[in-house]
């Protein structure tokens, strides 16, 4: 059923049900729309904004907490995402925009192939220990419900987020992360590779002039 006048709050960034989202607010309009949404309770939008336009599929959020206010009205909050929405028609009657959306429900329960979910938490461990100097503390369950999102939280790249969020059932999104997963994880590993060598790299170079002058 469609929900009108949906608050949004387009950024650079893509959100996922159950995830954290800290936001520094310190443009007027969206003081206002903070304000609102304390006032009411109310859920806003998160949606993709990029200069490829605004994307028409985001995520709700509640405000969790507001961490900090400034003096002069700003203010640091924590919200935390809910449900996927896809937007109707944007309104712009009001100084931020807002949007009748309709809420987007997973339209099939069936969940990945146990191959795919090995390949989809084979990955995310090795993608832990790369994060975080070979250290995993706990696997989750490969029945945990939104897996999906939490595994993808590792992922900084918008466009495969994007196309995460607009996936309408757990069996596609952990499809799409096991065909996804293996070749970021041989770039992380290659960017983080080059990162370590190229100041040891740069100073032999800057060593081998010193020599020749």
């Amino acid at each position: 059923m469609p929900q009108d006048a949906l608050p949004l709050f387009p950024l650079g960034v893509v959100l996922f049900p159950g995830a954290e989202l800290p936001l520094h607010i310190f443009e007027e309009r969206y003081k206002e729309m903070v304000g609102d949404l304390l006032r009411d309770e109310s859920e806003f939008g998160v949606v993709l904004a990029s200069e490829k336009g605004m994307a028409n599929i985001g995520c709700t959020a509640v405000i969790e907490s507001v961490l900090k206010q400034y003096p002069d009205g700003r203010m640091d909050i924590l919200a935390r995402g809910r449900r996927r929405f896809e937007i109707i028609m944007v309104d712009q009657e009001k100084n931020y925009l807002r949007a009748s959306v309709a809420m987007l429900d997973d339209e099939d329960t069936e969940q990945a192939s146990d191959l795919t979910r090995q390949r989809v938490l084979s990955a995310w461990v090795k993608l832990m220990m790369l994060e975080h100097g070979g250290i995993v503390e706990e696997l989750p369950s490969d029945s945990r419900p939104g897996l999906s999102y939490l595994i993808a939280q590792l992922v900084p790249d918008t466009d495969f987020r994007q196309q995460l969020l607009s996936l309408s059932s757990e069996k596609d999104r952990m499809e799409a992360l096991a065909n996804f997963l293996p070749n970021y994880l041989e770039r992380e590993k290659l960017t983080r590779h080059v990162r370590r060598v190229a100041p040891l790299n740069g100073h032999a170079r800057h060593a081998a002039d010193l020599n020749e002058a």
